[in-house]
């Protein structure tokens, strides 16, 4: 097989979650040689990864879209995904969700402008959301997050320095929003900015399932295959966002639906835990009613 092949049965493989024996009668080879080239484009697109995970740039002082310019110095959104994972028997307890599938919980970390930023599968499907973000900035070359930066998450996170999450007890899904209800408090007014701003990472991941197919059902490959699949999917979404000036995908989807590789031998930079803090509150706090005030004299101006 040449490269072209190599690069296309790959691709078509991973759109279409073709087996093996259905690609060796449509393009003429072995199984054996379609699983060995298979693998072999799979570890050339994850050494691209210095190249394809994005960078990620706080929101400037100056910013005008409305969904971010509250949140100053944020990188990104931040959430949990399942994807289905074929483990042995007696693995199975392990990665069966709440769902009771048998799944893989996977971090993913974008940017505003849904371009993957870390990525972290692996972790069984029972482990909450939290537990896999503690490990993620707990690796060394894990996911790094300047002091004074931070990112969006849901309720399911701990609201600390460096994760900004809304108020519980309040509406936030934004289809919460669409019946033409106003917020009537900071706390509602502020889980509805931050949903509009967060929902980048939702629909990301919308976007990716609905390319891959083999993200979206059961695979057939082991479940550390399988990660490695994942991790190669979201190199290959952010290739194809820098690549094309408009993602068709976006419109099958509708609204709702690692950039640090290298090691860093500063560490007091970063920020290591994930925990409950009384001064991030007082953030969060302060921003709500900055963020109310700001709305309700432009409505009444």
């Amino acid at each position: 097989m040449n490269v072209e092949e190599m690069v296309v049965s790959f691709l078509h493989i991973l759109a279409h979650h073709t087996k093996n024996r259905i690609v060796k009668r449509q393009i003429a080879r072995s199984g054996e040689t379609i699983s060995r080239q298979f693998h072999a484009v799979l570890k050339a697109v994850l050494r691209l990864h210095p190249l394809l995970l994005k960078k990620p740039e706080p929101i400037p002082e100056d910013c005008t879209d409305s969904r971010w310019k509250w949140f100053k110095g944020c990188l990104g959104a931040l959430d949990g995904t399942h994807i289905k994972v074929n483990v042995k028997q007696v693995d199975k307890p392990r990665y069966r969700s709440r769902k009771g599938d048998i799944v893989t919980n996977v971090l993913g970390v974008c940017t505003p402008n849904m371009e993957f930023i870390y990525v972290l599968p692996g972790w069984e499907g029972s482990t909450a959301d939290g537990r896999v973000l503690r490990d993620a900035i707990s690796r060394r070359n894990g996911l790094k997050i300047p002091q004074g930066h931070y990112y969006l998450c849901d309720a399911g996170y701990t609201n600390g320095k460096g994760f900004l999450a809304p108020y519980r007890g309040q509406r936030y899904h934004l289809n919460e929003w669409r019946q033409g209800q106003q917020p009537r408090t900071p706390k509602e007014y502020f889980n509805m900015k931050h949903s509009q701003a967060r929902n980048c990472i939702e629909r990301c991941f919308g976007i990716l399932k609905a390319r891959w197919a083999i993200i979206r059902e059961k695979s057939f490959y082991p479940v550390k295959t399988q990660c490695r699949i994942i991790s190669a999917c979201c190199l290959l979404h952010n290739f194809i966002r820098t690549e094309m000036d408009y993602d068709p995908m976006e419109d099958s989807i509708g609204e709702d639906c690692s950039a640090q590789p290298s090691t860093v031998d500063d560490e007091e930079g970063f920020i290591r835990h994930c925990e409950p803090s009384d001064v991030w509150n007082e953030f969060r706090d302060k921003l709500a009613n900055d963020m109310f005030n700001s709305w309700r004299v432009g409505i009444s101006g």
